[in-house]
């Protein structure tokens, strides 16, 4: 992930990792009203769930449903949620799933208006991805194969435009399956997966003393 971007969306399974569409670009207005700490936690947990009910969502953060029916509904207003139409089971109560977005704007970060928050969203995102490769991790058993996860990093030294290009090629091909996965019934051995792209510049590594 640069350091102007967030998460597109997650990919295949859990419906904000299975997003009804492919993601928007937040804008300054949006993203305030989502660095607020009780809709950032929402977010990470329809994330987790795949879709819920403002009813559970407050079980499962300890606040009524009242607070989170109304946090929900302005996460609606500004595109980061949905109604989940598969989920719901005939009942009075509506069910809700995330919708992916992106911070391609640079302007986010360099606006003092919209910088805090912008970089609050940025850690939030960084602790769940944390979160949620720490438990896939402790839940492993056995061989680490390409059924049971995968996990691969890199450096590159490369332009500008090249890392641009490359952070594109890769959230393509996420879309691709996100697609795919969206068009059809699940086959029987179908399993929720989560997906990341991070595509970011190193700092410059310190001279050796002496050098300048």
């Amino acid at each position: 992930m640069s350091d102007d971007k967030s998460e597109r969306g997650d990919v295949v399974g859990p419906s904000s990792d299975e997003p009804s569409r492919r993601g928007f670009s937040v804008g300054p207005e949006a993203l305030k009203a989502f660095a607020h700490p009780l809709r950032m936690a929402l977010y990470s947990e329809l994330q987790r769930r795949g879709s819920a009910t403002a009813s559970s969502l407050a079980r499962a953060l300890g606040e009524s449903s009242g607070q989170t029916s109304y946090h929900l509904r302005q996460l609606e207003r500004h595109g980061f949620v949905e109604d989940d139409p598969d989920a719901a089971s005939g009942g009075r109560e509506r069910w809700w799933r995330a919708v992916g977005f992106d911070m391609s704007s640079p302007e986010l970060l360099r606006d003092p208006a919209t910088e805090g928050a912008a970089r609050a969203l940025l850690h939030q995102v960084i602790a769940e991805r944390a979160g949620a490769l720490t438990a896939w991790a402790n839940a492993l058993k056995g061989d680490l194969d390409g059924t049971s996860g995968l996990l691969s990093s890199g450096t590159l030294v490369i332009t500008p435009t090249e890392m641009e290009e490359l952070g594109a090629e890769l959230v393509e091909v996420v879309e691709r399956y996100t697609d795919r996965a969206r068009d059809r019934t699940p086959p029987a051995d179908a399993v929720r997966v989560r997906t990341h792209v991070d595509v970011f510049p190193l700092e410059p590594p310190d001279a050796p003393d002496g050098e300048p």
